[in-house]
C-alpha cells in the first residue's frame, strides 16, 4: 500500500519559515521524481515543486521561487520543503506525491497533507 505521509505544518508570522517532510513507503522511493504540492481554502490545487529521483534536479513554481527549496533523502525515503520569507497567500494545505513525471504539473498521487497558515 502506498503511503505519503507529510507533517511539519503550523502557524508562523509572515517571513517565517518551516520545514515541511514527507515520508513515503509502499513503492521504489527513489525511482520516482517527487512534488510538492498545495490547496489553499477555496482555491484550486497548485503545483509547488519537483525533484528528479536522484535530487540533482528541482524545479518551482514562480509564486515560491527563491524562498522554497525541496531536497530529498533516498536512504529515509523521505522528501522535504524548506519554506522562507513566508507570506500569507502560502496558507494551505501542503502535499507531497509523485506525478507522471519530474515534468509533471499535477500530482496523481498524493497522501494526506500537512496545514500551513501564515499569519500575523
Amino acid at each position: 500500500e502506498v503511503q505519503l505521509q507529510a507533517s511539519g505544518g503550523g502557524v508562523v508570522q509572515p517571513g517565517g519559515s518551516l520545514r515541511l517532510s514527507c515520508v513515503a513507503s509502499g513503492f521504489t522511493f527513489d525511482d520516482y521524481a517527487m512534488h510538492w504540492g498545495r490547496q489553499a481554502p477555496g482555491k484550486g490545487f497548485e503545483w509547488v515543486s519537483a525533484i528528479s529521483y536522484g535530487g540533482s534536479s528541482t524545479r518551482y513554481a514562480d509564486s515560491v521561487k527563491g524562498r522554497f527549496t525541496i531536497s530529498r533523502d533516498n536512504a529515509k525515503n523521505t522528501v522535504y520543503l524548506q519554506m522562507n520569507s513566508l507570506k500569507p497567500e502560502d496558507t494551505a494545505v501542503y502535499y507531497c506525491g509523485t506525478g507522471n513525471n519530474y515534468y509533471a504539473t499535477d500530482i496523481t498521487r498524493r497522501g494526506q497533507g500537512t496545514q500551513v497558515t501564515v499569519s500575523s
